[in-house]
């Protein structure tokens, strides 16, 4: 592009060549006239010259000769070669023009000069600032008739850069908003087309960005919940909140989903925004509650009923009959048993649930706490004929609470004798891998199934409901037991097969020896 300078120098140059030549064409057509004027007024003066001449040397010629005289001054004037003169002319008029046209170029030059420069660094900075450089500026030199145009540019200059830096801020910390949240968030345009996506979102759906980024809603194949949830936010154009339960490859999950409409400027409707909240774990939580105040409930009501129904009747009459009375009594000693075992494991639930618990650590090791655990359950193998049988690679030592590592191991222990029918084996292994001891406890029993797995730790949840209250099971075994492993920092796994038996793992970070 063409600087400012430039263009103005053509158009004086152009201005100045067009008055010089028209000037020029002006005197060339003058010329001839003063010429002959000049010749005219040259040949009066000098017949003139010539006639006071003759008189003042007193010379008497006749008029015929006088007429001669004249004659011959005009005749040699008119015979002037003029071509020269002319040529001459010309000459001297083109080398004053061409030393004219050159003084006024300098001139004009050094006016454009200082006039454009400053002209053409702000027309560069204006041209910046549309690019969006917004650190360009234009120079102020003082003096300059333009200094407060580029005051001017360079304030609109750096107001537009803070403006920018403003809103790069401001949509670093959006997205950094809309990245984190915990909630999935989708925003749909008018059309159908997705416009905004969160983390949260892709990796609840298993979809990267880019495979979403501008694709309809339709085409990601989302829960019909969820459709059918979109297509009433756009049909009536209003808030709408609503809970869903839809299925993905990862399983199910409870939703709190809320849409609403975006309006942009002057009232223009932009499309709709979905913020979907995941309430499955809260779901969960109710459902436990639920199930923890039905079940201590039921539980509790059982050995209460009984021990009120055997006073009863007893207190109806049948104290009387001595063996009635002593077998009724061995009934609510049972019972109050029962109920006693329950309010303990209840208290030791509670206790190991409550923020801040804590255990003795100490060295332990784990060979002593299987070898205690054995001696304390041989009579319940014994009494179902069952085979145990402990591998132990070496001996192997963790931070933890002698007492409540062999609470954990004998809740376990029982359970495998309790879940196992007669004649079967109970393999206790203990061994290291990596950093951790690890101490597998497998039996030959019922087994559990693959549905019922993740709620085996959960408090009074019973695979088989029967066998287990009829074991004197309370239900919070292994709820005691998860909170006892994570308070030890280790772990709890289960692998089980209907019909063939379970495997309960337990993972502690290892000490040295």
């Amino acid at each position: 592009m063409q600087s400012l300078r430039f263009r103005l120098l053509i158009t004086f140059s152009s201005l100045y060549i067009v008055t010089l030549a028209g000037l020029g064409i002006t005197l060339g057509q003058l010329f001839p006239l003063l010429v002959k004027d000049t010749v005219r007024s040259n040949s009066i003066k000098a017949k003139d010259d010539v006639m006071h001449a003759i008189k003042e040397q007193h010379v008497s010629l006749t008029e015929s000769q006088e007429r001669a005289i004249i004659n011959s001054i005009k005749d040699n004037t008119n015979l002037q070669d003029l071509s020269d003169i002319r040529l001459q002319f010309w000459i001297l008029l083109a080398i004053i023009f061409i030393l004219a046209f050159i003084i006024l170029i300098m001139v004009t030059y050094r006016l454009i000069k200082n006039l454009s420069q400053p002209i053409d660094n702000v027309m560069m900075t204006a041209f910046e600032l549309a690019k969006g450089n917004y650190r360009a500026r234009a120079y102020e030199i003082t003096g300059s008739p333009t200094l407060r145009l580029s005051k001017a540019i360079n304030v609109l200059a750096r107001n537009l850069q803070d403006i920018v830096i403003v809103r790069e801020i401001e949509q670093e910390r959006l997205k950094t908003l809309i990245e984190n949240m915990g909630s999935a968030l989708i925003m749909i345009g008018r059309e159908g087309e997705i416009t905004i996506v969160n983390r949260t979102f892709t990796e609840l759906f298993d979809q990267t960005y880019e495979d979403v980024k501008r694709q309809l809603f339709r085409e990601l194949g989302l829960p019909i919940e969820l459709e059918e949830f979109v297509d009433h936010v756009f049909m009536t154009e209003i808030p709408y909140r609503k809970q869903i339960h839809i299925q993905v490859e990862k399983g199910y999950f409870d939703m709190e989903v809320y849409g609403a409409p975006v309006v942009g400027e002057h009232g223009l409707w932009l499309g709709v925004v979905i913020v979907m909240h995941d309430i499955t774990e809260l779901k969960m939580l109710e459902q436990v509650r639920k199930d923890f105040v039905a079940n201590v409930s039921h539980e509790l009501r059982t050995p209460i009923t009984s021990i009120k129904g055997f006073s009863e009747t007893l207190l109806d009459g049948a104290y009387k009959d001595q063996e009635t009375l002593l077998n009724f009594l061995d009934i609510m000693y049972q019972e109050s048993n029962r109920l006693q075992m329950l309010v303990n494991d209840l208290l030791d639930l509670s206790k190991i649930e409550k923020t801040g618990f804590t255990v003795n650590m100490e060295k332990t090791s784990l060979k002593d706490v299987i070898i205690r655990t054995i001696e304390m359950t041989n009579q319940k193998l014994d009494e179902k004929n069952m085979h145990f049988e402990a591998i132990i690679d070496e001996e192997v030592y963790i931070n933890g609470d002698n007492n409540r590592l062999v609470q954990v191991m004998m809740n376990l222990m029982i359970n495998a004798i309790n879940y196992s029918p007669e004649n079967t084996k109970i393999l206790v292994h203990l061994y290291e891998e990596s950093q951790n001891a690890i101490v597998e406890i497998s039996d030959e029993g019922i087994g559990i199934s693959e549905e019922e797995l993740p709620r085996v730790f959960e408090r009074f949840y019973r695979v088989d409901r029967d066998r287990s209250r009829n074991s004197g099971g309370t239900g919070l075994g292994l709820a005691i037991v998860k909170h006892l492993v994570e308070a030890h920092h280790g772990k709890i796994e289960v692998e089980s097969s209907v019909g063939k038996g379970t495997t309960m793992r337990l993972i502690f970070p290892r000490i040295e020896k």
